[in-house]
């Protein structure tokens, strides 16, 4: 009880407690300055040098505690909100809000059906039995094709709400890829990132439900919003110091047009002139996944002394 009672002071920050996006979470956590122990088995963590507690949640459960207000903050994927929407629609007063993309944890939900089969699309799929972990998902996807197939055939809903879903939806909660060659559905809906599950499962994807990537969300009435703004920029700075390096070099003004096309910058490159003249110093961020040929093409454009350096962090607006 002592424990849950230093909580009431601080902001309460959810983040994955196991699997595919926690590792990375804690990576992003070390690179905001975010100092915590976690004891064993302890699902709660108090920060040391911000009045901020963690607390490590299920990835699917998270949008669900932020969404009612019940933790100020979180860490999940896209996916996981997207299916806690579904089943529980946004209000003036719940639901969560997508402060950011982090930009990793990308993967895809898709609909998949045995390679060898005879079902090649969504819609042969329509009255048949479905199984996933995503089911107020999935159910809303199959709605909308029964609801678009039942225009295509001049069928009306009556008076009243939803026709009854003709598309049987059943839950796993794991394995969802077994389901087909156990008898149990004619497809799945599943997450995909790298797509060798489904591959060796003897699966493929035939529709795309949503992509996903690993988002920073909030509640729409946070403790301290102050708190949030600061923790945001100081995970904006990480997921920046991650994407870019910064590139540096010497190039004659007359090619300084050419060069500025090739480094623009995030917003643009920093020029200082040189004591030799005709010549400047020239500044920029540049994208680690082109920083190669960024290089390439400034040695052809004819700038020279051309260094790469690590960003550790950063603050931008």
């Amino acid at each position: 009880m002592e424990f849950v009672s230093h909580l009431n002071d601080r902001l309460l920050f959810a983040v994955p407690k196991k699997g595919r996006l926690q590792q990375a979470c804690l990576d992003l956590l070390s690179g905001s300055d975010i100092k915590f122990h976690r004891h064993n088995r302890l699902d709660i963590a108090l920060v040391m040098n911000l009045p901020l507690a963690l607390v490590f949640l299920p990835a699917a459960d998270i949008p669900m505690y932020v969404g009612e207000g019940r933790v100020d903050l979180g860490i999940t994927g896209r996916d996981t909100c997207v299916e806690h929407e579904a089943a529980e629609p946004p209000t003036e007063t719940t639901g969560v809000v997508e402060i950011m993309d982090l930009e990793f944890g990308k993967c895809k939900l898709q609909v998949q059906v045995p390679e060898k089969g005879e079902i090649q699309t969504p819609e042969d799929l329509v009255g048949k039995n479905i199984v996933t972990s995503f089911t107020n998902l999935s159910a809303k996807y199959f709605r909308d094709l029964e609801a678009k197939q039942s225009q295509t055939e001049g069928q009306t809903n009556g008076e009243g709400g939803h026709k009854a879903l003709r598309t049987h939806i059943k839950h796993a909660g794991g394995s969802v890829e077994a389901a087909c060659a156990l008898g149990v559905a004619d497809g799945i809906v599943d997450l995909v990132e790298s797509g060798e599950t489904m591959r060796a499962a003897g699966l493929k994807a035939i529709a795309t439900v949503v992509e996903s990537t690993a988002v920073l969300i909030s509640s729409k009435n946070p403790s301290d919003p102050k708190l949030v703004n600061l923790i945001t920029q100081r995970i904006k700075g990480v997921i920046t110091a991650q994407k870019y390096v910064l590139c540096t070099y010497n190039v004659e003004r007359k090619n300084l047009a050419a060069v500025s096309r090739i480094t623009p910058g995030k917003r643009a490159p920093t020029i200082n002139s040189l004591e030799e003249e005709g010549w400047v110093a020239v500044s920029a961020m540049v994208e680690r996944s082109r920083v190669a040929r960024a290089m390439d093409e400034l040695t052809e454009t004819g700038a020279t002394d051309i260094l790469v350096t690590k960003i550790e962090n950063s603050r931008s607006m």
